[in-house]
């Protein structure tokens, strides 16, 4: 489940990812997207990672139309979890074009607003 929380910076999306993540929350996503950003402006995203339970099928196939959609947009992503794999795959996005992703543990969220607000 996504929860969008109150951001410290009108250009990033602060979101909460804990549970499972399905088709609504992705659509609840790129409507918040839709109606602050556009289809055309930058936006960073902090997520903070609680405990999952995996994601459903669908779940996944919107989240990759969501990416793609929106992927020109997309500047920096900050992921906040104590979660190895979770920073396994944070690395993985500093390898995607346009995108500069970090991984912060879940005792430096200061930091994390820190360094997507520069």
């Amino acid at each position: 489940m996504f929860e969008i929380l109150p951001s410290q910076d009108p250009k990033t999306i602060a979101l909460e990812v804990h549970g499972k993540a399905g088709e609504e929350d992705v659509n609840k996503l790129d409507q918040y997207v839709e109606a602050n950003f556009g289809n055309d402006e930058d936006f960073n995203v902090l997520a903070i990672f609680g405990e999952l339970d995996g994601t459903t099928f669908k779940g996944l196939v919107e989240g990759m139309k969501f990416d793609t959609k929106r992927w020109d947009q997309f500047n920096k992503f900050a992921v906040v979890s104590e979660k190895s794999s979770i920073e396994k795959f944070t690395k993985l996005g500093d390898h995607l074009p346009g995108i500069t992703s970090k991984h912060f543990d879940k005792d430096e969220e200061v930091e994390a607003w820190k360094w997507i607000k520069q």
